[in-house]
């Protein structure tokens, strides 16, 4: 089977998962108004376009919201998070302009005071050894 080139790849949920265990965060670009979507999206909601592109996001932006968990998914709670050991969650307005979320580590999660809307970030990939498998997932860290 033919490995497909970026700009081949359907824009799909998988498709965008499958980015990020690779370790990039992509999205879609409307190639009519420039409007930016993170996940992808095959339709522009701006122009109503198809004519879309992928483009590798640059994983900085800054916080516009976020939440200190203390009883979380069992997801979570198998990476050892607690009521004792929160982990903070956050929606990102990206440099590009769509908002995504995504854990937020390198933060004291349990003074959530000390964290702050609008301080800027960076990506990271947060790899998660559970059951055998290497499992990728999306988070940001003080830029």
């Amino acid at each position: 089977m033919k490995k497909l080139s970026e700009n081949e790849k359907e824009f799909t949920m998988e498709s965008y998962l499958e980015f990020l265990q690779n370790k990039k965060l992509m999205g879609s670009k409307c190639k009519d108004c420039g409007e930016t979507y993170v996940p992808s999206r095959k339709l522009c909601i701006k122009c109503n376009s198809t004519n879309l592109e992928w483009i590798e996001m640059s994983g900085k932006g800054k916080i516009a919201a976020f939440s200190c968990i203390g009883v979380g998914t069992s997801f979570m709670a198998e990476k050892g998070y607690s009521i004792k050991n929160p982990y903070c969650f956050s929606v990102i307005k990206l440099d590009e302009g769509p908002k995504i979320s995504g854990q937020l580590t390198g933060v004291d999660e349990k003074h959530p005071e000390t964290i702050k809307i609008g301080s800027p970030v960076k990506v990271k990939f947060l790899e998660t050894e559970l059951k055998g498998e290497t499992r990728i997932d999306l988070g940001f860290e003080p830029a």
